[in-house]
């Protein structure tokens, strides 16, 4: 059985996420459909790659992904559908999918030339459904596309390294939510920089000198609970897709804060990474 996913920023209260459903059950009545999420900031590309590719290897291979984000076509902005590590994503060739083949080299990519054969002002509904259906049939992607070689990049993927790797200048791309703040700085991207040297993690005011393994290793729980105060209490680690994030422990904007509402960060703010000048590592490892 076919499963496809919907990522939109189409929200809860209009009709195209259901509308959206709908077209799908039409042509395919078995099908499974599985809303990654619709609350992706209108029109925020950096948003919906980063939720894209946190998401999708979780799903079998062979899954198909609508990416329903800035989709209207024009001479700029046109379609795609790309079959990346045995997963098909049919999207608008905006920057949406850079982030994810960057790391991931597409086995396939066809730019959708079925407009044609369809009036359509929702293009989400009236195209990209019609060709995760033929997918899920078993069509092939020659079928509904001519084969292009590269896709449309986005800015701040990759963060800033300065000429002597003494500093990353990364961008916030997320804000979850908790209230985390996600930079584009990879744990790899880190390390490859870093070779054994302290650091120094900047975010406006705020300074960090540890990434955590996990939010709680900042709590003593040699300390009695309620002598605790660590709700709150600000940290970074890499999260689970492997993101350098600045959190708080326990974070909740409507009682002891967030990382976003608490030092003021939010989608493209600046986040740095300082290092030594000397290394920690042995000098056979560096």
């Amino acid at each position: 059985m076919a499963i496809i996913t919907l990522t939109t920023d189409f929200g809860e209260k209009d009709h195209f996420a259901g509308a959206t459903k709908g077209a799908i059950y039409s042509e395919l009545p078995d099908v499974k459909i599985v809303d990654i999420s619709h609350s992706v900031s209108p029109f925020n590309i950096l948003e919906a790659g980063y939720i894209i590719q946190n998401a999708y290897n979780s799903f079998p291979k062979g899954t198909i992904h609508i990416i329903g984000i800035d989709s209207e076509i024009n001479e700029e902005n046109k379609h795609i559908a790309i079959k990346l590590d045995d997963h098909f994503f049919i999207c608008a060739n905006n920057g949406i999918m850079s982030m994810i083949c960057s790391e991931i080299a597409p086995e396939k990519i066809v730019e959708i030339n079925i407009h044609d054969r369809i009036q359509s002002s929702f293009p989400v509904l009236d195209v990209f459904v019609k060709v995760a259906c033929h997918i899920a049939r078993g069509g092939t992607l020659e079928v509904i596309g001519k084969t292009i070689t590269e896709i449309k990049p986005t800015k701040y993927i990759t963060p800033f390294v300065n000429d002597d790797k003494t500093q990353i200048i990364g961008s916030v791309i997320y804000v979850d939510n908790y209230g985390n703040v996600v930079t584009n700085i990879t744990r790899s991207f880190f390390e490859t920089i870093q070779k054994g040297r302290t650091f120094e993690v900047s975010a406006r005011n705020n300074k960090f000198k540890k990434i955590h393994k996990r939010y709680s290793d900042i709590v003593n729980f040699e300390i009695p609970e309620e002598k605790r105060h660590d709700e709150g209490r600000g940290l970074v680690v890499f999260n689970s897709g492997g993101f350098l994030e600045i959190a708080v422990y326990k974070s909740n904007s409507a009682t002891v804060g967030s990382a976003s509402t608490l030092m003021g960060l939010y989608l493209m703010d600046t986040v740095s990474v300082n290092f030594s000048t000397e290394s920690m590592l042995p000098k056979s490892l560096e």
